[in-house]
């Protein structure tokens, strides 16, 4: 089999997805449609996540934070200013990848659990001011009613519109996954210390996944509030950081498409399990001791480990 022949194997299945997802909306109820776009956002924000967990090893705690500062510099933007809506689509990630890049500076001279909780401290000190400054964030009210152009106003043009950008964004992420600073990134995750042996600069390598990742946040941060027209200080809340990173241990951490079939499985169970009881959240950690226990790799690891024991 040649190089080609294999490629075509590979990208068969991810064009045959997109192409039935572009088709989707024209045979879906409206409600459907919207949850699929809710899905779009929440894989986004757990793949950027998985870039410095799964794949760089870093206990990345309070992930969303960078999302709701992405949400909120969005939603400031076009409520405050006169500025094109394009132009804080573009400048709002760059912010969250900012405020990324000055963490990230303080926790990499960390290991471990302290990176993580220093990480989370900060984080919540943003939460705070969000949730204090009532005269810029309205508090814990939020900004309702940001002003979207009519062309994604709509839940189909938001669903388009946030499609695109999410198979851009995934695009991406695995050519920067399969670069050589995505290698690198993995070896520093498996073995540090003989990585800073051979020359590679750990630290720096790992503030670099840090903005890559939180600029990505960032996004899937703006695309909420193209499908809200709204945002609240609970993007900013640890609680929906715990949440991200269950939905990576759910799908597989150490894979590239886990994360997606995490947020997918977790946003299905918050929307339908929800409408019979309010403690859809008992479930969702039930699945996970079980799949702690029964599959460690998570739901992705697992279907992987599977066609490469076939195909030995």
């Amino acid at each position: 089999m040649g190089k080609s022949d294999l490629n075509l194997k590979v990208l068969w299945l991810p064009t045959l997805i997109l192409v039935l997802l572009v088709f989707l909306p024209a045979f879906l109820p409206r409600f459907y449609t919207y949850i699929l776009a809710v899905i779009f956002v929440t894989a986004l924000l757990a793949m950027s996540l998985n870039m410095v967990v799964g794949h760089g090893g870093l206990f990345q705690f309070h992930h969303g934070v960078f999302y709701g500062v992405g949400a909120y510099a969005f939603a400031l933007m076009l409520t405050k200013t006169a500025l094109p809506m394009w132009l804080c689509f573009i400048v709002s990630p760059l912010i969250a990848a900012a405020v990324g890049l000055l963490i990230g500076w303080f926790c990499v001279r960390l290991t471990s659990l302290y990176f993580g909780m220093l990480q989370i401290s900060l984080g919540s000190l943003i939460w705070a001011i969000a949730f204090r400054w009532y005269d810029l964030t309205h508090g814990d009210d939020g900004l309702h009613g940001v002003p979207i152009p009519d062309s994604i106003a709509s839940t189909s043009g938001a669903y388009y519109f946030i499609l695109l950008f999410s198979v851009l964004c995934l695009m991406a992420m695995y050519i920067i996954h399969r670069s050589p600073f995505g290698t690198t990134m993995q070896a520093i995750r498996d073995n540090p210390a003989r990585c800073s042996a051979v020359g590679i600069n750990v630290r720096r390598h790992q503030l670099t996944a840090i903005v890559i990742a939180t600029f990505f946040a960032g996004v899937a941060g703006v695309l909420f509030v193209v499908l809200e027209h709204s945002v609240f200080p609970d993007l900013l809340f640890w609680v929906l950081s715990l949440e991200i990173f269950i939905m990576c241990l759910l799908g597989g951490w150490f894979t590239f498409a886990g994360p997606i079939l995490g947020a997918a499985i977790t946003v299905l169970l918050r929307t339908f399990v929800g409408i019979y009881t309010e403690y859809w959240t008992m479930i969702l950690g039930i699945l996970l001791i079980l799949l702690i226990f029964f599959l460690p790799e998570g739901v992705m690891g697992f279907i992987g480990e599977r066609l490469l024991s076939r195909k030995r």
